[in-house]
């Protein structure tokens, strides 16, 4: 058969195995990313196939490939092709699914063959083998692992096609040296078990897609064409989601407006293990940010606020400072994610740094608080993250040495712990007892910065909660950062296996 003659459907491939599994052939399947075909995978694909009559591959499709930005390295179209060459494969297909259990019952092959680096499952950070195992022995086959030399195609793809300017290699190389995959990932798997109240300001992140069409035909404005209109669920709403990936008891305390609640859609795009308390502001809009954006390109055009124009609400205020007082003792840790939109007010700041066990503090400077909410407003802090922009707000200086700042607002707030997000420069970490420590970096495509911070700082709290080193804090702000980048405002969580194959493969 030619090679384009082997490649089909995952439809064609059940209709060609039916007459073989009737003359009693044995069918054998394989299943994986296959991004750099090497000699670990030739000599798998062999193995396999001795195990039976006809050699089965599925591929991973690329919108399922959990190795973070510019992976895979080649498009599925040329993974099935290059598959297809292969004499030992009779049949290849591409995936419909992110694992290949439904592949195995839609096949129900013989035998399904992995390499020997899944024989122990607690190792496979994806934990699919458990469940791709029950899947071939619940359609009547085994599950068989090949023991031959193995290779990386990442490791492959790292070392000879970096992804990566060579400064972010060698740190990498020099990171992966000290803390090894398994320790970073060991800190985020650690995170289940801690209870996490997250207290801040809830935002509804809304995209108004447009066409400009011109200079208006009256008046010297510029006219646009609206398209649609999307909406996400932002500020502590998708913090509390990312948290949720990697916490099994999050609690989200934040205010609603009963003027335009959006509360069933909140609800709705909540992770619904996350405990949510919702305080009313009575006669106020939940906040709203608007977008205006040019729909090709991506470029946003202005934006309008749905929000209160006051500074604190004072039975907001009661409220919020008695129920912290309550919940505080309760928690391992508490997140302040600060918008200043009026919700963290003096009252509730004081009960925060007085209370709380374990107190990280994100504040962010946007168009509604100027110059008005910087990191100060906080007496203590056991953990801050906050954008060099922020720093310097807080700190009425554009020029002075980045280190000389940071350690005078850690001494300022008798915080041992900060994390300074630089954009495109990476991040700068700092510890009182080891220093700095600075990491690059991990993408240049930047689809989209709202959002980011928020997930660099709810992750990055629940390592530094863990002591884990400030160098591993700062590469999980990073690697974090990288992936919130590379979507639209929140249009989805950070999630726990597409993270853990991320690190697995960058530092490879």
């Amino acid at each position: 058969m030619t090679p384009a003659g082997k490649i089909k459907s995952l439809e064609e491939a059940v209709e060609s195995l039916a007459p073989l599994r009737k003359a009693g052939r044995k069918v054998v399947h394989c299943h994986g990313v296959f991004d750099l075909l090497h000699i670990g995978h030739l000599r798998h694909l062999k193995a396999a196939r001795a195990l039976g009559d006809l050699l089965v591959v599925t591929v991973t499709p690329d919108r399922f490939v959990n190795k973070g930005p510019g992976r895979p390295a080649f498009p599925e179209a040329l993974r099935v092709e290059a598959l297809a060459m292969l004499e030992c494969v009779d049949i290849v297909a591409i995936n419909r699914w992110p694992s290949a259990v439904e592949t195995i019952q839609l096949l129900k092959p013989d035998i399904y063959v992995k390499g020997s680096e899944y024989r122990e499952a607690g190792k496979d950070v994806t934990g699919l083998i458990v469940p791709e195992q029950q899947a071939v022995e619940a359609a009547g086959g085994r599950l068989v692992f090949t023991d031959d030399i193995t290779f990386s195609s990442s490791s492959l793809l790292n070392r000879h096609f970096p992804a990566h300017p060579k400064q972010t290699t060698d740190y990498l190389s020099a990171f992966a040296s000290r803390h090894p995959a398994s320790e970073v990932i060991g800190y985020l798997r650690a995170a289940r078990d801690l209870k996490v109240l997250l207290v801040g300001e809830a935002i509804i992140d809304e995209y108004a897609y447009c066409e400009t069409m011109g200079k208006s035909g009256k008046e010297p404005i510029l006219a646009a064409r609206h398209l649609r209109t999307e909406r996400f669920a932002g500020g502590t709403l998708v913090a509390a989601n990312h948290l949720a990936s990697f916490c099994d008891h999050v609690h989200l305390l934040t205010c609603l407006g009963t003027a335009n609640s959006h509360e069933d859609f909140i609800r709705s795009s909540l992770n619904p293990k996350i405990e949510t308390t919702f305080l009313s502001l009575p006669g106020e809009p939940t906040i709203v940010k608007r977008r205006f954006v040019e729909n090709y390109p991506f470029q946003k055009l202005f934006e309008v606020y749905e929000i209160s124009d006051k500074e604190s609400h004072e039975t907001v205020s009661k409220q919020l400072s008695a129920m912290l007082e309550d919940l505080l003792p309760r928690y391992d840790l508490a997140l302040a994610l600060d918008f200043g939109h009026g919700m963290l007010d003096p009252r509730a700041v004081k009960v925060l740094a007085d209370r709380a066990p374990f107190l990280a503090v994100n504040t962010q400077v946007n168009a509604h608080n100027r110059g008005f909410n910087t990191i100060s407003k906080y007496p203590r802090a056991d953990f801050i993250c906050i954008s060099e922009d922020e720093l310097r707000h807080d700190c009425r200086s554009r020029r002075q040495d980045l280190r000389k700042l940071t350690q005078q607002v850690a001494e300022r707030l008798s915080c041992k712990r900060v994390i300074i997000t630089r954009g495109r420069e990476g991040c700068l970490s700092f510890d009182r007892e080891h220093g700095f420590f600075e990491a690059p970096a991990f993408t240049s495509h930047i689809v989209d910065r709202v959002g980011a911070g928020d997930a660099v700082f709810a992750l990055t709290s629940l390592c530094v909660a863990q002591k884990a080193p400030m160098d591993v804090a700062a590469f999980a702000a990073s690697i974090v950062g990288a992936q919130a980048v590379g979507m639209v405002a929140s249009q989805r969580s950070i999630q726990r296996v597409p993270l853990f194959k991320h690190i697995e493969t960058i530092l490879k």
